[in-house]
């Protein structure tokens, strides 16, 4: 898949897409990994990545949205992707179908930046 593969495959499908786009526009790197994944599996894991996410306060672009295509593509076999932003200021997942000919859903945007000894921050 070459990058203008993949900037026109996001479209509208969620609210992330828009950005994620312009971050492949503008030299972001991307990959897509070969294994296949039930969309059902993947929708389960990020549902319960939301919920820890709103717990906290923190919202991810399109994540609500690519968790009910997921649900609603059911056992349908998906490809993951990501997009990191050339100065890594966001981040992008996609999924894709089986043939990486589509992307379903596509959730991500900005890093947090944590400041030393935050909860968020890395040990």
């Amino acid at each position: 898949m070459t990058r203008d593969d993949l900037i026109a495959m996001l479209r509208e499908q969620t609210p992330a897409c828009g950005p994620a786009r312009a971050a492949l526009i503008a030299g972001a790197d991307f990959v897509v990994w070969d294994g296949l994944v039930p969309a059902n599996r993947h929708a389960g894991v990020f549902r319960r990545r939301m919920h820890h996410s709103l717990r906290r306060g923190h919202t991810i672009d399109g994540l609500a949205d690519s968790v009910d295509i997921l649900l609603r593509a059911g056992e349908e076999p998906l490809r993951t992707g990501s997009i990191d932003a050339v100065d890594r200021s966001s981040w992008f997942l996609i999924f894709l179908n089986s043939t990486a000919t589509e992307v379903m859903a596509c959730c991500g945007g900005r890093r947090l930046i944590a400041s030393p000894g935050s909860a968020d921050a890395p040990e």
